[in-house]
């Protein structure tokens, strides 16, 4: 069976991610010359590069084992509180886990079958799994734009 509309909210995750969405600004472009220094440079009042990479990844890690039959296990505390970042190739490996993490996400999300889409995500608190799937496009799109100011600001 058909599921358009989750398989337009995975297009929506991939290419927040790769590429071809209407903004033209994706996560993997942006990121390729952040080096480690620029990723956790600190910017008084802001989040570094590096905070918002692992933010935007926690809410994925936490949904992705729900819509594979498992259990919402995360905090919204937590979702700041990166590990330690002490070579450019945990950093690099920070946003290849990000790139990953996205495509899991998304590959799950195509498969959806729409007529769930309306259902609760496992408590009617969090909303339907549309909201969450939709919220989740939205919730990257934001700190994706955060990160670009940032990198702009940080690079003058």
């Amino acid at each position: 069976m058909e599921n358009p509309i989750a398989k337009n909210l995975a297009n929506q995750i991939r290419q927040v991610h790769t590429g071809g969405n209407w903004t033209a600004v994706n996560i993997k472009d942006t990121l390729d010359d952040v080096d480690l220094v620029l990723a956790l440079k600190k910017k008084d009042g802001y989040n570094t590069i590096a905070t918002l990479v692992f933010h935007i990844n926690y809410f994925y890690e936490v949904v992705i084992p729900v819509m594979s039959g498992g259990p919402l296990n995360g905090k919204d505390a937590l979702s700041f509180d990166h590990p330690p970042l002490n070579t450019e190739a945990e950093w690099q490996a920070m946003i290849q886990n990000s790139l990953k993490q996205g495509e899991t996400l998304a590959a799950l999300m195509e498969n959806f079958p729409d007529e769930k889409l309306g259902a609760d995500f496992v408590d009617p608190k969090y909303g339907t799994y549309y909201r969450n799937f939709s919220g989740l496009v939205e919730h990257t799109h934001y700190h994706l734009g955060q990160i670009v100011m940032l990198k702009k600001m940080l690079s003058q």
